[in-house]
């Protein structure tokens, strides 16, 4: 099972079909399938830019072929064939092979099949094997595409890149929802957002960015939770009001859905979805028309999931998008750092952008003025000396400001139409997962 490799350049499957004809080639990377036919056996493998077929003649290969079983890692080197029947139109003849490693083990699941038959559980509990089926791989494609097109959309609009702390020494938003940690004998929390980090910053820098995880200490179980989670931040000075801020969120989403076009279109097309178009404008309903519009009372202080579908049904209809932001949801419901509305104080200058009939974003103007931030913690019951160290950006000269933050998983699982956020999360972490 030894084959000569040196003096050659790996080829990848991709690159397979642009080899010339009758050139020596060497593919390495995991056997996805063996289908023995009589006097031939077809090697199918499988590396990062997807699949190669081997043709298996020789007496010594196919012995090789049958000591490696699926998921064994090889190298081959052989002929490029021209084959129409093949993927890509080409294939590998004459090979030698070489096991790379040991013979692996079988599979938990079929990776060779066109979607994994296993339930959810089963396949989060094998998720390092799993992962590499080429449709699961796909949906994480989506969103490390995703990803740079976030960066890059706020990148071309002047934003500097942040990373913040994650071990905090309070909780950011309420404390009923923060997992506490042991630190150093002192008690800390893991972040529930870069909330406080993000609008200091705003202080330095004027726009800033951040993509990392955050912790949501919530004993929710449903298929849209999770107890850690992707957020991608985003916060900016010198705004007039939310509105503004909403116009940035809609140019990282139209820089996202690009990525996806121009760097994850295969992915998309091997999962069989249809990518979103995000409209010039999103529309926009007040909070007080959205109850209306989802029929339900006018006291309600919250849309509740299936309010969301029935906006985003609506929104569908009346304005042919998947995008519709709800703005002036109840200061009662957000958080203390929050904008009033201008001449109504029980609503906020804050939204949430609803994707697909789902809460995708949060976002809104924050308050600016230190005195502002003084009388809204005092009339929480809280003694501002307790965010001293929050409050000292805005004692030293803070502009007008909002941001917003976007959920990466739920927005994967949006785009996939997933009946579970976790079938798009890598390993997820819930109420009752806490392993792979």
């Amino acid at each position: 099972m030894t084959t000569a490799l040196a003096g050659l350049s790996r080829t990848l499957a991709a690159e397979l079909p642009s080899a010339a004809p009758g050139s020596t080639v060497l593919i390495e990377g995991w056997v996805h399938r063996r289908r023995a036919l009589g006097a031939v056996t077809f090697l199918v493998l499988r590396d990062r830019s997807g699949l190669a077929q081997v043709v298996v003649r020789d007496p010594e290969a196919l012995r090789a072929v049958r000591a490696c079983g699926e998921e064994s890692v090889v190298a081959v080197t052989g002929v490029a064939t021209r084959n129409p029947a093949a993927p890509g139109g080409a294939e590998v003849t004459e090979p030698g092979i070489t096991l790379l490693g040991e013979p692996a083990l079988p599979p938990p699941v079929d990776l060779w099949r066109p979607a994994i038959d296993a339930g959810l559980p089963a396949i989060l509990d094998h998720a390092a094997v799993s992962w590499r089926h080429p449709a699961r791989r796909a949906r994480w494609e989506l969103a490390a595409a995703s990803l740079r097109g976030f960066r890059a959309a706020l990148d071309a609009r002047g934003f500097t890149e942040i990373q913040t702390p994650k071990l905090v020494p309070s909780a950011t938003e309420s404390g009923a929802t923060v997992f506490g940690v042991d630190y150093f004998g002192r008690p800390a929390y893991l972040a529930q957002s870069p909330q406080f980090y993000k609008q200091t910053m705003v202080g330095v820098f004027e726009r800033v960015y951040e993509t990392g995880p955050v912790f949501r200490a919530e004993p929710h179980d449903t298929a849209r939770h999770l107890a850690e989670y992707v957020s991608l931040d985003a916060e900016l000075g010198f705004i007039g009001d939310h509105r503004d801020v909403l116009a940035v969120l809609r140019h990282a989403l139209d820089g996202m859905t690009a990525a996806l076009r121009d760097q994850a279109g295969a992915a998309a097309e091997r999962l069989g979805i249809e990518l979103p178009e995000v409209p010039a404008e999103i529309p926009v309903v007040h909070f007080r028309e959205a109850l209306s519009i989802a029929g339900a009372p006018p006291d309600e202080p919250d849309l509740a999931p299936a309010h969301e579908r029935a906006v985003g049904r609506w929104a569908a209809e009346t304005h042919g998008s998947e995008f519709i932001a709800v703005e002036g949801y109840p200061m009662s419901k957000r958080p203390f750092y929050t904008h009033p509305q201008p001449g109504d104080g029980r609503w906020s200058n804050s939204f949430d952008l609803l994707f697909r009939g789902q809460e995708l974003v949060t976002g809104g103007q924050r308050l600016h003025r230190h005195a502002d931030y003084l009388a809204a913690i005092r009339a929480r019951g809280e003694d501002p000396a307790a965010y001293a160290d929050y409050l000292e950006a805005f004692a030293h000269g803070m502009p007008p400001h909002g941001g917003f933050a976007i959920g990466l998983e739920r927005w994967t699982s949006r785009l996939t139409r997933a009946e579970n956020i976790r079938e798009v999360t890598l390993f997820p972490r819930d109420l009752h997962r806490l392993t792979p």
